[in-house]
Formats: structure tokens, sequence, C-alpha cells
């Protein structure tokens, strides 16, 4: 392969609107009835071994991050969105070494708002502490 002619090869990788029903929220009524979860993920990382090499060992495996997402989303209840994007993020930079930084979003449709709302949105973005 020929020499990279960049000085960084910093990279993201996002997975987009992985939907899963699952029990989160304040009031009772969500815990019990449930309803659909959105989530996104942006993951940043140095994308030069896995562009070197085309091997999916030197990058982050997308299947292994959905199933942490779904994990995280179904296996738990939480109140807050606020609370699953924040596991979500930890789970993730704990689980996968390459990773540097992560912007997680968790939607939530028709929350109870006392009125018409389409969604609401949690967003929470983490890098890495380096030593």
């Amino acid at each position: 392969m020929r020499q990279s002619l960049c000085s960084s090869s910093q990279g993201t990788v996002r997975l987009v609107n992985a939907v899963f029903y699952a029990h989160h929220g304040v009031h009772q009524e969500e815990h019990k009835i449930g309803g659909r979860y959105e989530v996104d993920v942006e993951m940043s990382f140095d994308f030069a071994p896995a562009a070197q090499s085309d091997q999916l060992q030197d990058t982050v495996d997308y299947a292994a991050v959905y199933r942490l997402i779904q994990e995280q989303v179904t296996g738990h209840r939480f109140y807050l969105i606020e609370r699953l994007a924040y596991q979500i993020a930890q789970q993730l930079l704990q689980a996968f070494g390459r990773l540097e930084e992560v912007v997680v979003t968790v939607r939530k449709h028709n929350p109870p708002v006392g009125g018409t709302c389409d969604r609401a949105e949690a967003v929470y973005g983490c890098s890495r502490k380096r030593m």
C-alpha cells in the first residue's frame, strides 16, 4: 500500500438509528408499557491500521458495537435517557480500547411532556482519558 500523505488518520464511524423497544422513563406507565428508542453512535479512532490492512481486527467491529448498545438499551431500565446515553458511551470506551471519542444520541418518541412533542433526545460525548 502507498504511504499516506496525511499526518493524522483520525476518522469517525457512525451507527445511525439503531431501533429498540425498551422500558425506560420517569413514569411507571413507561416502565410497564415501554416504547421505541433510537440510538446513534459516533466513534472516533485512528483509521490507519484498518486502512492499511483492510482487516476487521484493525477496526471496530460494528456488530459487536450494536450488541453492546442493544444490551444496554434492552437489558436495563433507567428513568432518564441521559443515563442511558452515558452508560452506552462508558461501556463502548471500556469495551473497545481503539476508540478515542464517542458521541451517543438516544431518542425517545412521544415523550410525556403534557403536549405534542415528536421526540426527546439526549446527546452525550466523551473522550478517553490519556495518562
